[in-house]
């Protein structure tokens, strides 16, 4: 059984940073590639950036140039570094493989205000 453990979210000033983390069981993220997503209030699910099992990445525009995606192979760990972050980047946070082995985690909340 996949299961997917985000953390890291928090309330953040607009030009701050956070750094997401997400743990995974029951699945290897390093035969998979991995990727975040986001969902604003109201809106579909997003990709927000992706990894694949040779570190070629892909992030939306709307993210390019402020947030990294890396991940950890030995500790089964995907990470999104957030940097400059904006009001409209307020969303859960969630990981999970492409294409998609098991349910969605919980995710993590991400409020971006002042």
């Amino acid at each position: 059984q996949v299961q997917l453990v985000e953390s890291g979210g928090g309330l953040v000033q607009p030009g701050g940073s956070l750094r997401l983390s997400c743990v995974a069981s029951g699945i290897r993220f390093s035969i998979n590639t991995v990727a975040w997503f986001r969902q604003i209030s109201g809106k579909r699910r997003e990709l927000v950036a992706r990894s694949t099992i040779s570190d070629n990445t892909l992030y939306a525009d709307s993210v390019k140039g402020r947030f990294t995606i890396s991940r950890n192979n030995a500790e089964n760990t995907v990470y999104l570094q957030m940097n400059n972050l904006t009001p409209e980047d307020t969303a859960v946070y969630y990981c999970n493989t492409i294409p998609q082995y098991g349910d969605w985690g919980q995710g993590t909340q991400v409020t971006v205000s002042s």
